[in-house]
């Protein structure tokens, strides 16, 4: 196979994985957008608390189902609030 052609393979493979994990999100991407943002400002002055008090203070606010966003969190790798940037935030990057 030449480099071309792997190279669009490639890029098909991450475009087709792309799609699915956009699929497989339990609310928009703009709403997680919103929630690293506010979870970024919020752990600039407070301390991360272990769990994720923030981001069911944010999900509340937006009545939103918690507990299946949180599932979604905690199965990409989130188990607290600063986690969910260190550890979510990224797979959101393009």
């Amino acid at each position: 196979m030449d480099k071309e052609k792997k190279k669009k393979l490639l890029a098909e493979y991450k475009q087709q994985q792309k799609k699915e994990f956009e699929a497989s999100l339990p609310i928009p991407r703009e709403t997680f957008l919103d929630l690293f943002d506010f979870l970024d400002q919020e752990l600039e002055s407070l301390t991360c608390p272990a769990d994720f008090t923030l981001t069911r203070s944010f999900l509340k606010g937006r009545d939103l189902e918690v507990e299946v966003i949180l599932g979604f969190l905690e199965a990409s790798g989130a188990y607290c609030d600063c986690e969910v940037l260190y550890n979510v935030a990224d797979l959101f990057e393009d």
